[in-house]
C-alpha cells in the first residue's frame, strides 16, 4: 500500500492529507469549503474554522486521506460495510488489515477498499474503476454472511489472489437500501463475482492476481 501524506498547520489545527489514498470524494469540500477548497493552492486552510468543525467534517471522509493530529478516533462495536454502486467499499469501525498469513499490516477506522479488481494500491481505492468501466450498481447479492458472537474489531483478511475474508460484527449496506449482518462472510475484489459484493469464486477461473 503506498503512503504520501502532506501536513497542513495551522496557530490550533493540523491536518494531515495521505495523498494516495484520496479517491476525490469531496466529503471535505462540500462539508467545509472555507478549509478545504480544491484548486485553492494551499487547498487546506486549518485556520479558517474551529478545530472541532474541522474534526467533524474530517471524520466524514470515507478514505481516511484527512486526519486532525491529536484526535482519537474510536469505531463502533459492529463495522459498517457501504456498498458504493460503480465504486468500491467504504468500510467504517475497528479495521484491521491482514495479509493472508495473519500479519497486520493497516489499523484504522476509514477505509475504501477496492472491489474492481483494478486498483495499483490494492487493497485500497485508487479510482481505478473508473477509467477500467467497472459498473455494478450496488445492490446485496445473496447474503453469504454466518451469525455468531464476533470481536467488535473487524479482521479483513486478503485472501492470495481472491476476496476479502471478513470476520467481526459487521453489516453490510447496498446501495439499493439493502442490509445484511453477520460476523464472518467473503466480499468479490476482482470485480467479476455474479454475487457481488459477496465472491463466488469467480476470481480463480479468471486467473485474478493480487
Amino acid at each position: 500500500m503506498q503512503e504520501k501524506k502532506i501536513s497542513y498547520s495551522g496557530a490550533q489545527t493540523t491536518i494531515t492529507y495521505d495523498v494516495a489514498r484520496c479517491i476525490h470524494a469531496a466529503a471535505c469540500v462540500r462539508g467545509l469549503p472555507a478549509v478545504f477548497e480544491a484548486g485553492r493552492k494551499p487547498w487546506v486552510e486549518p485556520d479558517a474554522a474551529s478545530t472541532e468543525a474541522i474534526s467533524e467534517t474530517v471524520l466524514r471522509c470515507p478514505t481516511g486521506a484527512l486526519r486532525v493530529q491529536g484526535l482519537e478516533e474510536t469505531g463502533a462495536d459492529e463495522a459498517i460495510v457501504t456498498v458504493v454502486a460503480d465504486g468500491p467499499l467504504y468500510v467504517r469501525g475497528r479495521l484491521q488489515v491482514l495479509t493472508a498469513s495473519g500479519e497486520v499490516v493497516l489499523e484504522d477506522t476509514r477505509l475504501a477498499l477496492c472491489r474492481c479488481g483494478a486498483s495499483k494500491n490494492k487493497p485500497l481505492c485508487d479510482n481505478s474503476h473508473r477509467t477500467a468501466g467497472f459498473a455494478d450498481h450496488g445492490a446485496l447479492g445473496e447474503p453469504k454472511l454466518k451469525e455468531a458472537e464476533a470481536s467488535t474489531t473487524l479482521r479483513i483478511k486478503l485472501a492470495d489472489n481472491g476476496p476479502l475474508l471478513l470476520e467481526g460484527n459487521v453489516r453490510i449496506d447496498g446501495a439499493d437500501g439493502g442490509v445484511s449482518a453477520g460476523v464472518k462472510c467473503a466480499l468479490c475484489r476482482c470485480g467479476q463475482s455474479k454475487n457481488k459484493p459477496y465472491c463466488d469464486g469467480t476470481h480463480k477461473s479468471i486467473g485474478f492476481v493480487a
